[in-house]
């Protein structure tokens, strides 16, 4: 209906999986670098989670358009399945014969030849469970029964497993913990960013024809804020977006069209005051359902910090587009003097370091440090400022230095501002290992413990080795924080240890900035 009037092709916003619309993001393409090599490993099982509708299926497809041509691949798609119903789906996969109402022996020696031969033969054997937060426990440990056919270099049968995040605690079972040692490579998908959204748009309007922007930056905005970055739910919106734009005859789609579109798709009205409605938060929906919640915020009064009152209008931030400034206030913050160029680079020569992060607004605030943040201001460009502080009064509200103006913000005017992207300074004790796993040295596993029980808030354990419990609790913290899943202590992982187990430098919860900072000509409020 609307495709001749966009100079559409074909429709590009469906929400069949169309190979020809694939598009991955960074996020996707580290998801798959991950599975490609937990599957290089010769493992028995390799991991990947994600909520629902931000992309695992488009992984496990690219996965499957990469694995070599002398492998052999069982998809199940549905795991609720008893053990002798998962044998018997896996010998239909591969084209294994077996006989009526057989034992799980029967299958599992039917299997086991076939693996045998199909090494011999230089052929991979792969099974792909998608969905597989549904398996049962014991059909878990049968699988892991199953892989234990290997030879001195290899598993016979490698596993990947597809689900939603719940899989990950179903994995923490006591009773599955052998299974879980045996996971060679791990992901946790996460939503697409503000500028991913963007992208993906574009890429789908031109696989469908059209190369011209269709969409506005404001419209794009709005499509990150309501489908909370989630693909499935940013199609939807695009979709009955375009229907509406082409009922009224819309040459390019704005704001407007998108929270109409919400209105209708997700059941959400979008509060206004004057033109310019403001979305603070969303949650991505349970797709089947296609249901959001969605956090309305009225448009928020930014002050500077001095006034008595507010002012009437939001004034542009524009002009804050380059970080520089804002690094040089949250340095100096820190009673360093500050940097003309290469910030985190400079504080490496007063025993500091920069923590480059990304999540969401509760997650900064959990880590009470002082911070530089990108937002996007109200077309859209992104801006940095220096979270410096925030008031113990209520409603709370935040200190944050834009260029050469200390402002008081309130939270609901960051919330739907921040993009998620913000880095940390902080002090770290001594130099870190590049890595913590089964090899480091007792003593370093011991401070690993000491570290992680209390941000954890439990009990440290006396180690005598790296064992499933630490595995599982580094899986835990990582999870938390959106670090890439792997079990082991990488470099990341221990800056974020460190830098929260650290109580050196300045708190986010201090109530008011210092005064060397208001006093300073360089960074002080509005005069």
């Amino acid at each position: 209906m609307y495709k001749g009037f966009y100079g559409l092709s074909e429709s590009p916003f469906s929400i069949a999986p169309n190979p020809a619309f694939l598009f991955l993001s960074e996020r996707h393409r580290e998801a798959l670098a991950h599975l490609t090599y937990g599957l290089g490993e010769h493992g028995g099982f390799v991991l990947l989670t994600g909520e629902v509708g931000t992309g695992k299926t488009t992984v496990s497809r690219s996965l499957l358009a990469q694995l070599p041509d002398h492998t052999d691949t069982a998809f199940i798609l549905n795991p609720a399945l008893t053990e002798l119903e998962l044998l018997a789906t896996l010998c239909d996969e591969l084209h294994i014969e077996y006989q009526a109402e057989p034992t799980l022996k029967q299958l599992t020696d039917r299997i086991s030849e076939f693996l045998l031969k199909n090494h011999k033969a230089g052929r991979n054997t792969v099974m792909i469970i998608d969905e597989a937060q549904h398996l049962k426990p014991e059909v878990l440990e049968q699988l892991r029964l199953l892989t234990n056919l290997e030879t001195d270099t290899r598993k016979l049968l490698q596993v990947i497993l597809i689900g939603q995040p719940e899989l990950q605690e179903l994995l923490q079972r006591r009773e599955l913990r052998q299974l879980a040692q045996r996971i060679t490579a791990r992901y946790h998908l996460l939503p697409l960013n503000l500028e991913e959204v963007a992208f993906y748009v574009q890429h789908r309007l031109q696989v469908a024809g059209r190369a011209q922007p269709l969409f506005k930056r404001g419209a794009i905005k709005a499509l990150h804020q309501y489908s909370g970055g989630v693909p499935r739910v940013i199609n939807l919106l695009c979709e009955r977006a375009l229907m509406g734009g082409f009922a009224h005859q819309k040459i390019h789609l704005g704001r407007n069209e998108v929270e109409a579109a919400a209105s209708e798709v997700l059941g959400i009205k979008a509060k206004t005051r004057g033109r310019l409605p403001f979305v603070a938060a969303s949650v991505a929906s349970a797709i089947a359902a296609v249901m959001a919640v969605v956090l309305l915020m009225p448009r928020p009064e930014l002050t500077p910090a001095e006034a008595p009152a507010p002012v009437a209008e939001t004034p542009s931030l524009t002009q804050y587009q380059d970080s520089l400034s804002a690094y040089q206030a949250l340095i100096h913050h820190w009673g360093v003097a500050i940097p003309a160029n290469d910030p985190c680079e400079y504080v490496k020569t007063e025993q500091l370091a920069c923590f480059e992060g990304q999540g969401g607004w509760r997650q900064l605030l959990s880590f009470d440090y002082p911070a530089v943040i990108r937002l996007r201001d109200d077309d859209g460009t992104p801006v940095y400022g220096a979270l410096l502080s925030r008031s113990s009064e209520q409603p709370q509200r935040y200190s944050v230095q834009f260029g050469n103006r200390l402002m008081s913000v309130s939270e609901s005017w960051l919330i739907s501002h921040f993009d998620g992207e913000f880095t940390l300074i902080w002090q770290q004790n001594g130099d870190l290992p590049a890595t913590l796993d089964k090899d480091a040295s007792l003593a370093q596993l011991q401070w690993l413990e000491n570290q992680l029980g209390p941000i954890q808030g439990r009990s440290t354990r006396i180690l005598s080795e790296f064992d499933a419990e630490l595995e599982q609790q580094l899986t835990a913290f990582q999870r938390h924080y959106g670090l890439t899943q792997s079990g082991i202590a990488d470099g990341q992982t221990l800056a974020l240890v460190s830098l929260l187990s650290s109580t050196q430098g300045p708190r986010l919860s201090a109530i008011t900035p210092t005064t060397a900072m208001l006093n300073n000509p360089t960074i002080e409020g509005n005069r």
